[in-house]
């Protein structure tokens, strides 16, 4: 938040509804801005949130049902399916820091050491740092993986979101960075297709 950088980066709206009604103001706001080196995409999100809710300790239980921030990354930008593979990748990343996607098992693992998250709290403002390091579809569960080199004029597929829930069982509302057309909103975990493209410039 210190770094001079993002005084000259923009702010981008989480404006989409994606799940539930349209929170009020007083309920949620938020926003982003992007910078990145060759080494990681870094992300700084604002996020007005009343009430931080964290109900599963478990991170790999129901994560989605608890506050998070939702990164979503398409190396190549190609778009398509990547539920269960790592055609892009869809990360979950908690309150307490905790980051989690599917696997091509089916099944959710962390990838703590894909992002990075500091997280400072003020009141109901939430100041949310990440570093990311960016995989392409090579990537392999428990191999030897090499990040991508991010270079100027590189498109990449990206969105970003916020899951809110104040006392709920399950998630309130689901406040993305891109509109999504039609009834079922919630595909970004699921269709690379309805991400936004990035340009990395200098």
């Amino acid at each position: 938040m210190d770094d001079p950088i993002w005084n000259q980066t923009k702010w981008y709206p989480m404006d989409q509804n994606w799940i539930g009604e349209f929170p009020d103001i007083k309920d949620f706001f938020g926003r982003y801005k992007m910078t990145w080196t060759p080494e990681a995409l870094y992300i700084l999100v604002e996020i007005k949130d009343d009430i931080l809710y964290d109900q599963y300790k478990d991170p790999l239980k129901l994560w989605w049902d608890d506050d998070c921030v939702e990164i979503f990354i398409d190396a190549d930008n190609s778009g398509g399916e990547h539920q269960y593979n790592n055609n892009a990748f869809a990360y979950h990343v908690a309150l307490d820091g905790n980051v989690v996607d599917l696997d091509s098992q089916k099944k959710p693992l962390l990838y703590n050491n894909h992002v990075k998250m500091k997280r400072t709290t003020k009141d109901d403002v939430s100041i949310w740092e990440f570093e990311l390091t960016v995989y392409d579809d090579t990537y392999q569960e428990g191999k030897a993986n090499d990040p991508v080199v991010l270079s100027k004029d590189q498109k990449l597929g990206f969105a970003i979101a916020y899951n809110d829930n104040d006392t709920s069982k399950e998630r309130e509302n689901f406040m993305g960075s891109v509109f999504v057309p039609g009834e079922d909103k919630n595909q970004g975990w699921i269709n690379a297709d309805i991400f936004g493209t990035i340009v990395l410039v200098e």
